[in-house]
């Protein structure tokens, strides 16, 4: 028969959180937890950490640290950890809104980025000549201007980059990421890992890793 073990507590911390200045985190706020229900109510409410001015708008909680507050509540506990070993905890009065002035600012700059990309590629490589060339072979007749041929190229490489991106809008054709929602959370979690490991190394030069 399997042993339980009722006086056990399981967590899996969360990767980022976001408080008010001034603010505190407990238990529940920086992980999710498993325990017997009287046991679990209490833990919920452990208070982890409060915010004070000095600590800036980012703090990382680390593993060892929340073990420690749970043994001084509770000795007898077994801790069993899994996922992350620290949580990032964001301080900010408000999460940082877009700006439409520079969101519309960067649209057009990409757009038109873009589009001097494309074009530029088409020079290099004569695409302009290689249009006249297939239009000649399919026609029989020379001509400068195939427009039958190139205005549906031009509408394919739009519908190309829309499948390509699984975006029209807010609207998606399927479920699955595409290539720009995977670069962004690539960039994300190298972002919070570098932030991690930063305030991690300020705390080891101040000597308070397990503070």
């Amino acid at each position: 028969m399997p042993s339980t073990q009722h006086n056990a507590v399981y967590l899996r911390l969360k990767k980022r959180i976001y408080i008010k200045p001034g603010e505190s985190v407990r238990l529940h706020q920086a992980a999710r937890l498993l325990a017997d229900p009287e046991q679990e109510a209490p833990l919920r409410q452990l208070l982890l950490y409060e915010h004070r001015k000095a600590d800036g708008n980012r703090v990382v909680l680390d593993l060892l640290q929340i073990v420690k507050r749970i043994r001084e509540a509770v000795p007898e506990l077994t801790i069993e950890a899994y996922g992350d070993p620290q949580v990032l905890v964001m301080i900010a009065d408000e999460p940082a809104k877009p700006r439409m002035a520079v969101l519309i600012a960067a649209w057009l700059l990409l757009f038109f980025g873009a589009g001097l990309a494309i074009m530029n590629f088409h020079t290099d490589v004569s695409m302009k000549e290689v249009h006249m060339r297939i239009a000649e072979l399919v026609t029989g007749k020379k001509t400068s201007h195939p427009l039958w041929f190139q205005i549906p190229y031009s509408l394919g490489i739009g519908l190309g980059m829309m499948i390509f991106f699984n975006h029209l809008f807010r609207r998606k054709f399927n479920e699955e990421p595409n290539p720009l929602e995977v670069e962004l959370y690539m960039y994300q979690e190298n972002v919070n890992a570098y932030v991690i490991a930063d305030e991690m190394r300020k705390k080891s030069d101040n000597g308070d890793v397990g503070g």
